[in-house]
């Protein structure tokens, strides 16, 4: 099982769940060290995102035909006002917030930067707010993909990829 949404204990990367996603009750983190820092949170955010390896995009693709078949909301993974077809909802130099709500859970994708003197760190956290059975089990299946998904996209560019401890 997952660890659920908490104040989050690991350095400055993750502050104020509640406020980014109200009633959050799932939650995790991968940190790494960019290996060419970016200039702002969203440029980092469509660098991990708007390129994801090809048997990321096979599984979102595949992903996407199945939820369509439950009315769910389908990924894109498309550059634009976007990155990788999550909406963005927030950004400043230091935090972008990406994510959408859908019948059966809401999700937030958070990417922090943090400069740790000649390095640059970057979180990247996933806040769910599931809403019903459904969510629970879309999670439970999703999980074990997820935690092989977001360290794959941050490999390329970020070097010591590891999950970061939630507190829980």
């Amino acid at each position: 099982m997952l660890a659920p949404a908490a104040p989050c204990g690991w350095g400055s990367g993750m502050r104020n769940i509640e406020e980014i996603l109200a009633g959050a009750d799932w939650c995790d983190c991968f940190q790494g060290e960019m290996m060419t820092p970016g200039t702002t949170s969203l440029d980092v955010s469509r660098l991990l995102l708007d390129h994801p390896p090809a048997w990321i995009s096979a599984l979102m693709a595949l992903r996407n035909r199945v939820v369509s078949l439950f009315g769910l909301k389908t990924v894109e993974l498309v550059a634009g006002a976007s990155a990788g077809g999550f909406p963005v909802l927030s950004s400043s130099r230091e935090r972008t917030v990406l994510g959408f709500d859908d019948r059966h859970l809401d999700f937030r994708i958070v990417v922090d930067l943090e400069e740790k003197g000649s390095h640059q760190l970057v979180s990247v956290t996933t806040i769910v707010r599931r809403k019903n059975l459904f969510g629970r089990l879309y999670l439970l299946a999703v999980g074990p993909f997820h935690r092989r998904i977001v360290p794959a996209t941050m490999r390329p560019f970020c070097a010591n990829v590891r999950p970061v401890s939630t507190g829980n």
